[in-house]
């Protein structure tokens, strides 16, 4: 499987742009993590998202959705809640979120 990008979608569409720091705290994080990335594929909504980590330990994970009323769907999820309630007491040293409405978009791949 070859690694790529999400794919450009028809605009508009809103993305989530998750940056964070994480404690070593890993207690429960792969699970609850898992099961996030499950439950959000449920939305329909949901179009995809991308995450990276560097090696100092910033971590971004990008998501893209359809629509705002999407993304409220996924932010008012009562799992995601819990979720977002142990990372704050657990994983995460800090994070930032920005709510972005994407205005162009388009992608390129190399046909080899």
């Amino acid at each position: 499987m070859s690694i790529q990008p999400v794919q450009a979608f028809e605009p508009p569409y809103v993305m989530a742009v998750f940056s964070n720091v994480r404690t070593p705290d890993e207690s429960g994080y792969p699970e609850t993590n898992a099961r996030m990335n499950e439950l959000v594929a449920e939305n329909p909504g949901f179009l995809g998202y991308e995450s990276a980590r560097t090696p100092g330990g910033l971590g971004i994970t990008v998501a893209y959705f359809r629509d705002h009323e999407s993304l409220g769907v996924w932010r008012e999820d009562m799992e995601h809640q819990a979720a977002m309630k142990q990372g704050r007491a657990h994983w995460y040293e800090s994070y930032t979120l920005h709510v972005a409405t994407v205005e162009r978009s388009h992608g390129f791949a190399r046909n080899d």
